[in-house]
């Protein structure tokens, strides 16, 4: 199939890129199952190259990214079927550092709306629940409590996490 492109297409970059990829494309072999038993769930930040990062290759791993790397409803029903159905039965909880959900749920609806053009009381704002960040292990707690509070999860999903530094590319193991 081949896809026409308008001259005001805001993908004409991306096109042709995947020409090339799917010339060379040597992927067909996998089975989508994760033959590492292991799903990432990892930050949507462009700094993360989450197989790389972890000496993965593809069809590894399941990848979940989202903002901050938090286990929002989204994410949760990603991990039923990766762990029940795609073989992701380890769940390793990757966040950042230098990461724009850094700060309190207030914080975050000011840079937000802002952002917008927005009053930070807007309906819309003030029913965003941004998942903020103000302390690591805080919030991994809660995310490892919102995995095993899950009646399609719970306490025998084998959950890790550990803290990606964009700067040194280190990933620190966080007890959970």
């Amino acid at each position: 199939m081949t896809i026409e492109t308008a001259t005001d297409d805001p993908f004409t970059d991306l096109w042709p890129a995947n020409a090339r990829f799917a010339d060379g494309f040597h992927l067909a072999e996998l089975s989508g199952i994760a033959t590492r038993h292991l799903t990432v769930v990892t930050c949507m930040d462009t700094r993360i190259d989450p197989l790389a990062v972890l000496g993965l290759e593809p069809g590894d791993a399941k990848i979940v990214r989202t903002a901050g790397a938090r286990v929002t409803p989204d994410v949760l029903h990603s991990l039923v079927f990766a762990v029940h159905l795609l073989g992701g039965t380890r769940v390793l909880l990757m966040p950042h550092t230098d990461c724009g959900l850094l700060g309190s749920d207030d914080e975050i609806r000011i840079k937000l709306a802002a952002a917008t053009g927005r009053a930070v009381d807007d309906p819309a704002i003030a029913a965003f629940d941004p998942y903020g960040i103000t302390d690591w292990s805080v919030a991994l707690a809660r995310d490892v409590a919102r995995i095993r509070s899950h009646p399609l999860l719970g306490p025998d999903v084998v959950i890790g996490a550990g803290v990606y530094d964009v700067h040194t590319g280190r990933l620190d193991p966080v007890p959970v």
